[in-house]
């Protein structure tokens, strides 16, 4: 069977030229960049080569990379890191109610060991209600963390205007960028944040490696402790190949934004458009969205059935919920955005790539159709 993989936004296939620059350091180049004889002094190369280049994809310096080992690790550094480093009256971490997991349970548990917490609301197109933000950023808030672009939505968030409120009262900023970065152009700089969030996997790299980007002067505790590794920011040996092809992947992404951005978001409307003229189907979030996500719900269908009947017929695409053991967990996401429950339980998301095709857009679009007749037939 002929597949169809339109869950770009669970993880991408790696980029050739990624695992080709990987390769070597999978092999004979196999030092410990924190040696200091020509074994290591190779791969410490590797490795700062790398962090320019993953660096120039966000218009920081290379010295403000961290390197993790996931997009998650580097969202707990980023919020246990800062409030770590807290003082007792400006202890205060808030973020949105749509931010990924990631963020949501380390602010969580913050919360649960006495931190005062905050969760910001936003409004029915999942764009983040800034009056709230402003009401519940203080004086007393160390941090506020914004994602730049939702996961499941694909719903650009106002990080600038978020982080303007959050400079007003001397809070630090994070953005968790994960989803955002080769899709959009991402300027630190512009967007005025002090910590933000890539991870590999999500921009054709290998998984298993991310970063956290930290403004230079941002005082940041290690979550992670043991040697002076990253400037003793992070312990821990550096993954060589890992970091490697993040940099070829973050190379590759700059090269290619505007021809990807023009060419994928052709498809996303081509397939939303096909989508939508299904009766009962609507589109989950509205106003700037990066081009390769689109979330629709289908009037009186169940999604998680949806989704096993089109991967039996060869699409793979994902509901708006997290899979649990025992069951399914309705989206935290389509739940703050206020959509009824028959809502969120019938929407899937799909999010297209660099190896999207226009074929695979309408064999996509009419696969879906059909399953979803064939489920409100059998209902």
């Amino acid at each position: 069977m002929e597949r169809i993989y339109l869950d770009h936004n669970a993880t991408t296939p790696m980029a050739a030229e990624v695992l080709e620059a990987m390769l070597p350091f999978l092999g004979d180049d196999y030092g410990n960049p924190s040696s200091l004889h020509w074994y290591g002094q190779r791969a410490r190369t590797a490795v700062d080569e790398a962090r320019t280049r993953v660096a120039a994809l966000i218009g920081a310096e290379p010295s403000e990379i961290v390197f993790t080992a996931s997009g998650t690790e580097s969202d707990n550094m980023a919020v246990r890191g800062v409030a770590s480093t807290a003082r007792e009256a400006r202890r205060g971490i808030v973020c949105t109610a749509v931010e990924h997991h990631a963020v949501l349970n380390a602010t969580k548990a913050l919360g649960d060991e006495g931190w005062p917490t905050g969760l910001v609301r936003v409004g029915a197109e999942g764009r983040v209600d800034l009056e709230d933000l402003d009401r519940q950023v203080g004086d007393g808030t160390a941090l506020v963390s914004v994602m730049l672009a939702n996961n499941e939505t694909g719903v650009l968030q106002p990080v600038r205007e978020a982080a303007a409120l959050a400079r007003r009262r001397g809070a630090r900023v994070h953005c968790d960028a994960v989803q955002a970065a080769g899709k959009v152009g991402i300027d630190v700089n512009e967007l005025d944040v002090d910590l933000l969030t890539l991870s590999a996997h999500k921009v054709y790299g290998p998984k298993g490696v991310g970063c956290l980007f930290v403004r230079r002067g941002t005082a940041l505790a290690p979550l992670v402790r043991g040697g002076s590794q990253e400037r003793n920011r992070r312990a821990g040996t550096v993954n060589v190949a890992g970091a490697v092809g993040f940099g070829a992947a973050c190379a590759l992404a700059a090269e290619r934004l505007e021809d990807d951005a023009r060419r994928i978001g052709a498809l996303r409307d081509r397939l939303e458009e096909r989508l939508l003229a299904i009766e009962g189907t609507r589109r989950n979030g509205g106003g700037p969205r990066v081009p390769n996500t689109t979330s629709v719900s289908f009037e009186s269908t169940d999604a998680e059935s949806l989704l096993m009947a089109l991967d039996l017929d060869g699409v793979a695409v994902s509901t708006g919920a997290a899979c649990a053991a025992g069951g399914v967990e309705p989206s935290h996401v389509l739940r703050a955005m206020g959509l009824p429950a028959e809502r969120v339980q019938s929407s899937l998301r799909l999010s297209l790539g660099r190896s999207t095709t226009e074929a695979d857009v309408d064999r996509a679009a009419e696969t879906i159709r059909a399953c979803v007749a064939r489920q409100l037939a059998e209902a």
